[in-house]
């Protein structure tokens, strides 16, 4: 045996000669691997998050044969895992709630089992940001490969985008605009494929993220999900895995801080999701990386809007990766992107975008002529938003950026479902409807539901957005002046949770201001007769989850998965 192959993780299992070894081998060949499969050749891990409840991620079966291929031909040997898969549009309260939940799965089953790398199949908002913090605390050799988008949704003559013409289709159906027929067949116009949302959602932006990261091959994140392309990129990566098992590059070799400052100005330029700001938080939680709320602020928020995508844009992923996709969009930052980072294929971004060609300038503007101006996001601070709050003013309104008006307040959800087409609500478009305990811990699980509609005789005046504030989220996918993540959360007593109907609330974007017109005595007084909740949930992974999560501005990861335990494992299981 080589002194390569005795270095191999998977060889202190396939490796042994006594009764362990035995085990190891002997139940493994009932699946009929050959002699070869343990002597020594690298052992790639394929986590995989198919589901048929996770239809974003329905494909991945096919994604995997071919990265077993790409594995084999470079000499390794594949062997495909499950872990829990979440599917955001399915998954009941929230798919939030599990994100930490799919992380321990495959941090567990990364480092408890034979592999001496890992290719993550990721698609789907929350299975990115979970698998990948899973792995990270292992630090493995790893590579993520994304589902890809669907194609363009077609409706009526004109493309529509999952998720941002929901709410479209939505607002116009209350407001009588259009009939219930026509909303029934505009489901099946905008999801005509496999893949996931092909507006730049959360899904989106988090392939665009593990681009960004160096964690994804060069156009990880546009090639659509039917492009016989993706297949060529899953094969790719399957070979490549192996060669970073023999040069040793792990995660932690990737994941540094020039890394995460690439993937926030590629965030800004792309108007991807706010969702990144907290996905990103964990996973650099996971690996040691110093990364706070701010960096999102300072690092991104003077960026310049190039990519016209929905919701900031016109256009969809398909034309996207078209024009170019994401390596053109980094060549054209140039000097604001760390090029000298090192990514999964063995070259540094430089590298990977200095002769990346743009199709179509209508889609990716030039860095000199951007599509908008500003784009990125800012970060809010004020008595309503100690540890702040975001808002993404690339998608809101312009003249609602600097605002002042009287809160209409939800203290729940179920508040605000039963009460915002009350025609006798008082309320008009220049109030501030607040939305209350849907935050991590609130929820639990800091659900989608931050761009709350607008009631319903605001919509039928013609006017489609107003300011609106809560400590839960919003799909990537979705528009308006939106401030979302108020941290401290309402659960726990922050500010949001004393706020009354009528208050006066100002908001500031260019000034980074929330501030709720309340005297410090008057909020003092609140918060003596506050009371929480009681969330309803004495047992299970839900009380876990309320227990530990940390609050929004930190990732809201749980407190005791911050860090890594690496990838030792030093008892064997007979």
């Amino acid at each position: 045996m080589s002194e390569n192959k005795k270095k191999l993780r998977s060889q202190e299992w396939f490796g042994k000669t006594d009764k362990m070894g035995f085990i190891y081998r002997s139940w493994m060949r009932n699946q009929g691997l050959p002699d070869h499969a343990f002597d020594g050749r690298p052992v790639i891990g394929i986590c995989n998050t198919w589901s048929e409840y996770t239809p974003c991620n329905a494909h991945f079966r096919e994604i995997a044969e071919h990265v077993k291929r790409g594995v084999l031909e470079a000499g390794g040997y594949p062997l495909e895992f499950p872990v829990m898969s979440l599917g955001e549009t399915l998954l009941k309260p929230t798919a939030m709630l599990f994100r930490n939940l799919a992380s321990m799965d495959a941090e567990e089953s990364i480092r408890g089992n034979p592999m001496d790398g890992v290719i993550l199949l990721a698609g789907c908002d929350k299975t990115t940001p979970s698998i990948l913090m899973g792995a990270a605390s292992v630090d493995l050799p790893a590579i993520v490969i994304s589902g890809g988008p669907m194609l363009n949704g077609k409706y009526k003559g004109r493309d529509i985008g999952s998720g941002t013409s929901v709410w479209q289709f939505t607002d116009d159906v209350r407001a009588g605009r259009i009939t219930q027929e026509e909303y029934y067949y505009a489901e099946s116009c905008m999801s005509r494929s496999r893949g996931h949302c092909m507006t730049m959602g959360t899904a989106s932006t988090m392939a665009s993220m593990v681009e960004a990261l160096g964690m994804g091959m060069p156009h990880n994140a546009a090639i659509p999900a039917v492009d016989a392309r993706r297949k060529v990129l899953a094969n790719m990566a399957g070979s490549r895995i192996v060669q970073m098992v023999k040069d040793d590059v792990k995660i932690s070799d990737i994941l540094t801080r020039k890394a995460f400052e690439n993937a926030i100005v590629v965030n800004a330029a792309i108007g991807g999701s706010t969702n990144a700001i907290i996905h990103l938080l964990a996973i650099a939680g996971r690996v040691g990386v110093e990364l706070n709320i701010d960096d999102f602020d300072k690092l991104g928020h003077d960026i310049p809007l190039l990519l016209n995508l929905m919701p900031s844009g016109k256009f969809l992923m398909e034309d996207f990766y078209y024009a170019g996709g994401l390596p053109a969009v980094i060549k054209e930052l140039g000097s604001l992107i760390h090029l000298d980072a090192l990514t999964v294929n063995g070259k540094t971004m430089g590298e990977n975008t200095e002769n990346a060609p743009c199709y179509d300038r209508e889609v990716i503007a030039p860095l000199d002529k951007p599509f908008k101006e500003r784009s990125g996001i800012a970060v809010l601070k004020g008595n309503l938003a100690v540890d702040g709050a975001v808002i993404k003013p690339s998608a809101a309104t312009p003249k609602l950026l600097k605002h002042r008006g009287k809160a209409v307040v939800f203290e729940s959800i179920e508040d605000y479902h039963a009460r915002i087409d009350d025609p006798d609500l008082e309320i008009d478009e220049n109030c501030v409807m607040v939305l209350k305990e849907v935050g991590p811990r609130g929820y639990p699980g800091m659900p989608e539901v931050g761009n709350m509609g607008l009631p319903k005789k605001i919509l039928e005046k013609g006017i489609d957005d107003m300011v609106r504030i809560s400590d839960g989220r919003m799909s990537g996918t979705a528009y308006g002046t939106v401030i979302l993540h108020v941290s401290p959360e309402s659960a726990i007593g922050g500010a949001l949770a004393l706020v009354q109907n009528g208050d006066i609330i100002e908001i500031d974007t260019e000034g980074r201001k929330l501030h709720l017109e309340v005297s410090d005595e008057e909020l003092a007084t609140r918060k003596e007769a506050w009371k929480a909740i009681n969330l309803g949930y004495e047992r299970g992974y839900a009380q876990l989850y309320i227990n530990h999560v940390q609050q929004s501005h930190l990732g809201a990861d749980f407190d005791f998965l911050r860090g890594k335990s690496g990838a030792e494992v030093k008892r064997d299981s007979h």
